[in-house]
């Protein structure tokens, strides 16, 4: 063939050709050394590059071409004469690009891949690609830019797609451009670098390299602002990051949980199915996982596995979006090619799986596992352990489902509901799979077990299924209220989740069984017990008014049934945390021990000194942690109120719990209560009670002589085992009271109380902000709209009587001289100005590293021009920037994100607080954010820039 031919003879005659204006020289391995080149040689070179790639623009193997050796020189020459040489440099933009193209093609063959790099192109063209990119990025598009760069991304991409040739890439730096590109505004170049980074990061090494660099947060711009094709390929790209440890840190930093978690209402099946494996990988963090639940991540999650709603997918894989990209050929149509009905259902099932992964890691915090069960997870979940459908293949979402289940089971307190889901043999297989067994192998015999139910099998598990349904009709209604659910049994009756038909709140019902030897042998003496609990429960009912005791509502009788109303206690019994961290062979620490101990103490001191109640069955079961370890103290119904100085003879509780004076039937007080204390206390640090023995004779011989092992040496500082030994004194006149003993922790008392009045005077201050500013702007709102009503009817009515006022003549006769003049301070002009100022900062070419300062900045011009904002809004924010208000900033996030944003700006956190209110943490005010932008600006010699503009304008005005 006559082109390539040409096209070498071209090429290998010269290293460097003049540009468009020919200013570059050429340098010949001819004997007759330097000249100049023609115009003709150079319109010759172009047409030739110009028909080479459209005749080989579908050829991609040119290795195995009859005319392999002149590609191979081709290429050869067009790096060494074009890309590694100052032609490059000086060439016009149209020569350079179709240099790039034919590269483009010629790469497309592996074996001249290596080439490429053998004759170190791949660095060459990172260099230029770095070099265009900066020019790019600060000068605007340019002649050719756009199409340059979309190339060499694919250029890049293609490089990447060989395992083996990624650390090329990366040794190059080309990575670093590429994320730079993540800013440009131009769909194919975000596009083109977004596909070559998604290539790339699929080698854990490169992975590593590119997390290390600033780029999340333009992912999370683009996952919040972008076309959905952009935000698919970010939310891949996301993922494949997502295992890098910086990454997960820039996510959390740049508060990007409610921004992935607000893309799940989406359609899209892969856009969903990668930002809930995101999810998936930032669980491994446990602040993290206890994020996505504040923010309401379970209830999401559990809402795809039940939606029914139909979801928009298609074939397109990275390879396919990145040749389209190539030629410029991607269109909407292409990422919404249908699906036959079978792909689009293995499509959902992989989104179902997803969700059950990232459920099952959520799952390793209790609260999160009780979590998902309030939500009615267990019935969702299980709802997919059921086969398919005949006809349909099995697939691995029942291993999902039924590992996701495992996990919440192994969270004590969940595992009552699992006794009436499964059958016994199904039962039998799930307990033998082990605690948080990650392994969907382990979960292979579960899914076989229930393929080969018969029909009438499988209908008595979707019934025991549906049982499970929080949402289904109450299971009976007692005097009114309507109960909900099974909480659990005790030793005295059962207790349910409960509805007054006529409110919302939820309770908790106690039903204790009258017939329970524990009341009497006979209708008298179990009446006179019964007459006794009621009139206790009644008088605790009236008196007690603590936040660390359970709130009681209501005691009445039903048939033999006995029924208390309770507070429902949003938490977990003690007793199941201990089981848990056994389960997980982890330990309490020992300042979560004194945070529990201590609320133990404030709530008997109230009891004890105050009431004058001994509670008598304290047990790691009536103590329930809520959030934050927040302890409630329940189940009064063997609670007694006594005479001052009085003793105390039934014999109740516990017996694991019970002192040695209850053990030998002495007269007993409020001491009882805190031997219990003590071996809470001592199981806290243990997990296990103080006193344990399978004979009761032996059991109560240790009790009554103190005998239990110690604790092991140096586990908890001294403070501990010598509260403990202090606690279980087995003699009561040597064993202190409530008063006593919180004695010898007032200085922890004293600092949990410091942060509780901290605490409580900053929710304080808060709701008083926000009570004001919610007057304000209802005022504001409304003196605005009465305006322009007024403005309306003015209008409507054609009533221009206030208009038609005539204006005062102007007085011929009064000359003001030019030097009485002053300039009018126009106010829109200053709200323009300081509009301005943060326009320029959001439009500052990306920062080398991450800059937290202009994200802040970004953050309010967001807040500014956000969906339903308005013009009033826009005024009032920015007439408070101008007037350095000292009120705090709406900018939709919760006030304790504020807190590292500040320390980062400072590196001090007091020096930042220009309010001299010392709570940096409840957010920033206008005030902060004037300071932060007036650096910024001298940072980017704003105030030169601007003052050179108005030399120039001056000057041009003073020629007029």
């Amino acid at each position: 063939m006559r082109l390539p031919v040409m096209q070498v003879a071209a090429l290998s005659h010269s290293k460097a050709c003049s540009s468009g204006a020919g200013r570059s020289q050429g340098l010949h391995h001819q004997k007759d050394g330097n000249r100049r080149r023609s115009e003709s040689d150079i319109n010759s070179e172009a047409s030739e590059l110009e028909k080479f790639s459209i005749s080989y623009r579908d050829q991609r193997c040119f290795s195995g071409h009859p005319l392999h050796k002149l590609f191979s020189d081709i290429l050869v020459s067009l790096v060494k004469n074009r890309l590694c040489s100052e032609w490059i440099d000086h060439a016009a933009p149209e020569s350079v690009l179709r240099v790039l193209i034919c590269l483009r093609l010629l790469i497309r063959d592996p074996h001249h891949q290596k080439t490429l790099h053998q004759l170190q192109g791949i660095s060459l063209l990172a260099r230029y690609m770095e070099a265009v990119t900066a020019a790019y990025i600060s000068c605007g598009e340019q002649a050719f830019s756009v199409q340059k760069l979309v190339t060499m991304t694919y250029m890049f991409q293609k490089l990447s797609a060989a395992e083996n040739q990624r650390a090329w890439v990366i040794a190059s730096g080309a990575h670093k451009t590429l994320v730079k590109l993540l800013s440009s505004t131009d769909s194919s170049v975000l596009l083109g670098a977004l596909l070559a980074l998604s290539t790339l990061a699929e080698s854990p090494e490169c992975k590593e390299e590119i997390g290390k660099l600033p780029i999340v947060e333009n992912l999370l711009v683009i996952l919040q602002e972008y076309d959905l094709l952009s935000k698919r390929i970010t939310a891949e790209l996301l993922r494949l990051l997502s295992p890098v440890r910086q990454v997960r840190e820039q996510v959390r930093e740049l508060e990007g949980l409610p921004v992935l978690l607000s893309l799940l209402h989406g359609q899209h099946l892969k856009l969903l199915w990668s930002l809930i494996w995101v999810l998936v990988q930032l669980c491994e963090d446990p602040d993290t996982r206890a994020e996505i639940r504040s923010w309401g991540g379970v209830q999401q999650l559990l809402w795809l596995l039940n939606s029914d709603r139909r979801y928009v997918s298609d074939r397109a894989s990275i390879e396919t979006l990145s040749s389209a990209n190539a030629a410029g050929r991607i269109q909407r149509e292409h990422v919404r090619e249908e699906l036959s009905p079978q792909e689009e259902v293995d499509n959902a099932k992989a989104l179902q799986s997803a969700c059950c992964t990232a459920l099952t890691e959520l799952s390793l915090d209790d609260t999160s596992a009780h979590h998902i069960v309030q939500e009615n997870g267990i019935y969702i979940i299980a709802k997919l352990i059921l086969p398919p459908k005949s006809g349909a293949k099995v697939t691995s979402l029942q291993c999902y489902a039924f590992r996701t289940l495992r996990f919440l089971f192994s969270v004590e307190r969940n595992r009552h509901l699992f006794k009436r889901l499964f059958p016994t043999d199904l039962f039998e297989l799930f307990i033998d799979v082990g605690h948080y067994v990650r392994d969907l192998t382990a979960y292979e015999g579960l899914q076989t077990k229930v393929s080969l139910y018969t029909e009438e099998e499988l209908d008595s598990l979707r019934e025991s299924i549906e049982a499970v349904d929080q949402n289904r009709p109450p299971l009976k209604v007692i005097s009114g209220y309507s109960l909900l659910d099974h909480l659990g049994t005790g030793a005295f009756g059962s207790v349910f989740k409960v509805q007054k038909q006529s409110g919302q709140n939820l309770l908790a019902l106690k039903e204790v069984n009258l017939h329970n030897p524990a009341f009497g042998k006979d209708k008298k003496s179990r009446d006179s017990n019964v007459e006794k609990i009621i009139s206790e429960l009644t008088i605790i009912k009236e008196q007690m008014t603590h936040p660390n005791v359970v709130k009681y509502y209501k005691t009445f009788l039903e048939g033999d049934k006995l029924y208390i109303v309770m507070e429902l206690i949003e938490g977990v019994p003690l007793a199941e945390h201990f089981n848990s961290l056994k389960e997980k062979q982890q330990q309490f620490t020992e300042d979560r021990i004194w945070k529990i101990f201590m609320q133990m103490c404030l709530a008997l001191r109230y009891l004890h000194k105050e009431k004058r109640i001994v509670h008598r069955d304290l047990t790691p079961n009536n103590i329930m942690l809520g959030e934050k370890d927040k302890v409630t103290i329940t189940d009064f119904g063997l609670a007694k109120q006594k005479q001052e100085n009085s003793k105390l003879t039934s014999v109740v509780g516990t017996i694991l719990y019970s002192c040695p004076e209850v053990v030998k039937s002495e007269p007993y007080g409020e001491k009882a209560d805190i031997w219990a204390l003590g071996c809470i206390l001592y199981q806290m640090a243990t997990l296990q009670p103080p006193f344990y023995s399978s004979n009761m004779l032996s059991l109560a011989s240790k009790i009554v002589e103190a005998v239990y092992e110690p604790i092991e040496e140096g586990a908890f500082s001294e403070r501990v085992t010598d509260m403990i030994r202090w606690c279980l004194s087995p003699d009561a006149d040597q064993r202190p009271d409530i008063v006593s003993v919180s004695s010898r922790i007032s200085d922890l008392m004293m600092r949990l109380m410091d942060g509780l009045y901290t605490s409580q005077n900053a929710l304080e201050r808060r709701a008083e902000r926000d009570r004001k500013r919610a007057q304000r702007y209802f005022l504001e709102r409304h003196k605005s709209r009465m305006n322009c009503c007024l403005s309306n009817q003015i209008l409507q009515s054609g009533d221009f009587t206030a208009a038609k006022i005539k204006p005062r003549p102007v007085s011929a006769g009064i000359c003001v001289s030019q030097k009485k003049l002053r300039q009018i301070d126009d106010p829109s002009q200053r709200l323009l100005v300081q509009l301005h100022k943060i326009i320029f900062i959001t439009q500052l070419p990306p920062a080398p590293h991450h800059n937290i300062k202009r994200r802040v900045i970004e953050r309010f011009k967001k807040s500014l021009f956000h969906f339903g904002s308005d013009p009033y809004n826009l005024k009032v924010e920015l007439s408070k920037l101008l007037q350095a208000s000292p009120e705090l900033m709406e900018l939709g996030s919760t006030s304790s994100d504020w807190w590292p944003l500040i320390h980062h700006i400072t590196g001090d956190p007091l020096a930042a607080d220009a309010t001299g209110d010392g709570n940096l943490n409840e957010g920033v005010t206008y005030q902060q954010m004037q300071g932060i932008i007036e650096e910024l600006l001298e940072e980017n010699s704003y105030y030169e820039a601007t003052n050179s503009r108005g030399t120039v304008k001056r000057n041009d005005q003073d020629k007029k």
